[in-house]
């Protein structure tokens, strides 16, 4: 999504989390499956995030990018997020790349594509394009009984753990990076 100047990411991504607040998903919460209970977390998805060793990228990035605060605001958001492994597989040199200052705007826009407006379990979860924060679209669908996202660049992904719940959302742990149309 391009943004005008004057008008930062993270305001955008803020704007856009209303909007889905606003038109969530009828009957859905920030609980998840754990353990065959139903658990409701009063941590937000950024806290969730920090408190997962195998998210320490992610958090990294989310900091870089200057969407802490944005991500840690009421939403609710459904963050599909990349492992610290996810990120270690793209290409030599391009993480580091991104979390240089002046690619900020480019991180960001990879970050909130990651990020899907409203709070979705995986049942929520329909097959076909779904249009992210970023404003581009993704493809989520099923393989072996799991749910796949293929992303902009055609590189699918798995879901390997659903349903983290978060006071502001739901978490989806993914095997890859997720990279929109424009990103290189």
């Amino acid at each position: 999504m391009k943004i005008r100047k004057g008008l930062s990411t993270a305001t955008a991504l803020f704007a856009l989390g209303l909007l889905g607040a606003a038109g969530g998903v009828a009957g859905a919460s920030s609980s998840a499956m754990s353990g065959g209970t139903t658990t409701t977390s009063s941590k937000n998805v950024v806290q969730i995030a920090e408190h997962t060793p195998q998210l320490s990228t992610l958090v990294a990035a989310i900091k870089a990018a200057g969407l802490v605060h944005t991500l840690e605001g009421s939403g609710p958001f459904t963050v599909f997020a990349p492992t610290n492994s996810a990120f270690a597989a793209l290409p030599k040199g391009t993480l580091k790349k991104l979390l240089e200052p002046a690619n900020k705007g480019e991180l960001a826009s990879i970050l909130t594509y990651h990020v899907v407006p409203g709070a979705l379990k995986s049942s929520q979860i329909q097959p076909g394009a779904v249009k992210t924060v970023n404003g581009a679209t993704f493809t989520v669908g099923t393989a072996g009984g799991k749910v796949t996202i293929t992303d902009g660049k055609g590189t699918t992904v798995q879901v390997i753990k659903a349903n983290i719940a978060a006071s502001n959302g739901v978490i989806h742990v993914i095997n890859g990076v997720l990279l929109p149309p424009a990103a290189s």
